[in-house]
């Protein structure tokens, strides 16, 4: 293990964070991997008010999943998530409370981690089904050579020349349809923690800022860097020069606590401190299983894998009530294993036990 509360096995997998949740649309390749009211108000928004989901205890099946109100949340909802696999087959087994659990999740826009297979046909895919229904995609970009420092999601494109093509194919997928980009999980901060080696940096660097301006380049297009978590990279100070190296003035921000479980208010702060050494930069915050917040241990490095007891945290939204913060997201797909650990299957399998217990402790979690 590296660093304290490691996130690349949650973050991605050599299956995929998005596997089973093909593009409408688009060739169904395999995938890698696989909220916002003002800030007085998070506390109490409630993900069973806002799925749409019948909770009642009559037995009713919850509808199929619909979009979130563009004022709120303006990322598409993929009817065909693994989620919404999932209630659907609750459904025919007439397992209708395991069913209105898992709408919890396949209610809410969950981001579309792009596999290495066909990332046109995925990226187009996914943008042209939200653009359809008027919302804006959220994709990850996981295939950074090196990936993971041999890890759980270990891998990534062969070289520099691969990443570039296959990048190539995410830009011409995108095209001029409105994408938000969360780019390359893990990449920068196993720079800081020495996880990724020395010999490694400056291909990633260069990669990196390509990869920034060549999708700043396109009409609607926004990009946040990783930037890890408070409990990852503890001094915000020395994640500056890796963004600054690899981007972040043409970027749009930075992305916080992606697969981790830190809360809202810790990466707010750490957030608000690392901008201020960034220009001010904006930052989002992955809320998908921060709703307990991290696992008693502290920083014990095993705490981010598959912890017990966690809860969806708040629901997706533009409406954090803090002008720095644009987005609470759900960029790790709740639900998903981050790894073989404590009874997981593979990183990035969907697991139902665990979708079932996020979605089942978020009714008494204080979201962050």
């Amino acid at each position: 293990m590296y660093g304290s509360l490691r996130q690349a096995p949650g973050t991605g997998s050599e299956a995929g964070a998005g596997a089973g949740s093909g593009p409408p649309g688009g060739n169904r390749a395999r995938h890698r991997r696989a909220a916002l009211g003002a800030a007085s108000a998070v506390g109490a928004l409630l993900l069973s008010a806002c799925s749409g989901a019948s909770d009642d205890g009559n037995g009713a099946l919850p509808p199929k999943p619909s979009q979130r109100p563009k004022s709120t949340a303006p990322f598409w909802v993929n009817p065909d998530s693994k989620a919404a696999r999932q209630v659907n087959t609750y459904g025919k087994d007439d397992k209708a409370a395991d069913a209105r659990l898992v709408q919890r999740i396949a209610a809410q826009p969950v981001a579309e981690w792009i596999g290495i297979d066909d990332p046109e046909g995925e990226a187009h895919g996914f943008t042209e089904a939200a653009a359809k229904a008027d919302r804006e995609a959220l994709l990850v970009l996981y295939n950074i050579p090196h990936r993971d420092c041999g890890s759980y999601s270990r891998g990534g494109a062969s070289d520099g020349n691969a990443y570039r093509a296959w990048l190539d194919g995410v830009l011409t997928g995108i095209g001029d349809r409105p994408t938000t980009v969360i780019l390359e999980p893990d990449a920068l901060p196993h720079i800081e923690d020495k996880c990724t080696p020395q010999q490694f940096h400056e291909e990633r660097y260069a990669l990196l800022t390509e990869a920034v301006g060549k999708l700043k380049g396109l009409a609607h297009t926004k990009v946040y860097l990783d930037a890890g978590n408070p409990h990852w990279i503890k001094d915000p100070g020395r994640m500056v020069e890796p963004l600054k190296r690899a981007g972040i003035a043409q970027a749009d921000g930075f992305a916080l606590n992606i697969s981790n479980y830190q809360t809202t208010q810790e990466n707010t702060t750490y957030g608000k401190k690392l901008s201020a050494m960034v220009g001010g930069k904006h930052f989002v915050i992955d809320t998908s299983r921060n709703g307990n917040g991290p696992a008693p241990g502290g920083d014990d490095p095993e705490n981010w894998c598959n912890p017990r007891g966690r809860a969806l945290g708040t629901a997706p939204t533009i409406r954090t009530g803090d002008p720095q913060v644009d987005a609470y997201l759900w960029i790790k797909r709740p639900g998903e294993s981050d790894g073989t650990c404590k009874g997981g299957p593979k990183a990035g399998a969907w697991w139902p036990t665990y979708a079932r217990e996020l979605a089942r402790n978020a009714d008494g979690a204080k979201k962050g």
